[in-house]
């Protein structure tokens, strides 16, 4: 084992990101994506190493996992006939960092798996989207092993300005979709307000301006609505699809905790709305824009 190199895998909005900023830094890197377009963006950058997961888990001390959820690292552990997987080839004191917005008991049963070959798994939960992995500033939340965690904290700081270890397996997960939840309820709210300022006459722009400096703001104004809205560029860098898997799993979450959440319920119901007007691959910053057309097909009250 390389006690500084690091893996990721997938290399898409968040992942690529992610990963320029480790070569950037000079940390030694091995990347995989299972496309060979995001791998090929890779082909020529100094200092990085193009290597399946099973590969990476005998060289690196950490691996990053950057996919959509806790099944696709399932996969990557198992293997195949062409790459071994990683609980086969894992080396004593391989670190994995699950950076999926996941369900809890899955990341638990898995990380269960982990253990048993000696594998820590952490799982992280993760803000700033994919301008922060960009520029390296990302805000994480993270659950696990808390020695395994200190012993690569430093890795973490490469690509992250804030770091929280919030407690066991699965608190990572756990506090990214109660995050998700609230952060995407504000956003509709957002937009409910932003309808009405416009119904009466009172320009969408002006109305941020207001909630900017006033008690109404909240990342959703200060920059969404700024940078991806008013903009006209709709480029908030995340599908429809992401933001309704995500508030489907928090509500279930809060189900199995037996916590009251009504409003990321609506919040769940409107995205499915959209979800049945077929915005699945749209851009969620363009769920403004068709606010009412959703809301008229929602089962929300009106």
């Amino acid at each position: 084992m390389n006690e500084s190199k690091v893996g990721v895998v997938g290399l898409g909005n968040m992942g690529g990101g992610i990963a320029r900023n480790f070569q950037k830094s000079g940390v030694p890197l091995m990347v995989w994506d299972v496309s060979p377009d995001a791998r090929t963006a890779f082909a020529e950058a100094r200092g990085v190493e193009i290597a399946p997961p099973g590969a990476m888990a005998a060289a690196c001390e950490a691996i990053i996992f950057v996919v959509p959820a806790t099944p696709e690292i399932a996969a990557c552990f198992d293997g195949d006939a062409h790459d071994p997987g990683v609980l086969t080839r894992a080396t004593d004191g391989l670190v994995v960092y699950d950076f999926t917005t996941s369900d809890p008991v899955q990341t638990r049963a898995l990380a269960a798996r982990a253990a048993q070959r000696g594998i820590a798994y952490l799982d992280v939960g993760m803000s700033g989207g994919a301008s922060g992995a960009d520029a390296g500033t990302l805000t994480l939340m993270i659950g696990g092993d808390r020695a395994a965690f200190e012993r690569t904290r430093r890795l973490l700081e490469v690509i992250a300005d804030r770091i929280f270890h919030l407690g066991d397996s699965g608190a990572g997960h756990t506090m990214k979709l109660i995050h998700n939840m609230v952060c995407h309820t504000i956003f509709f709210a957002t937009c409910e307000g932003g309808r009405m300022a416009e119904a009466a006459g009172i320009s969408l722009t002006d109305m941020i301006g207001v909630f900017n400096v006033a008690n109404a703001r909240s990342y959703a104004s200060e920059v969404r609505f700024p940078a991806h809205i008013l903009s006209g560029k709709w480029d908030a860098r995340s599908r429809v699809y992401n933001l309704r898997k995500d508030l489907t799993m928090a509500v279930a979450l809060a189900g199995s905790l037996e916590a009251q959440v009504p409003w990321g319920t609506l919040t769940r119901d409107f995205l499915d709305a959209a979800m049945t007007l077929g915005m699945s691959d749209t851009d969620y910053s363009r769920l403004y824009e068709r606010y009412d057309e959703i809301l008229a097909s929602s089962p929300a009250p009106r």
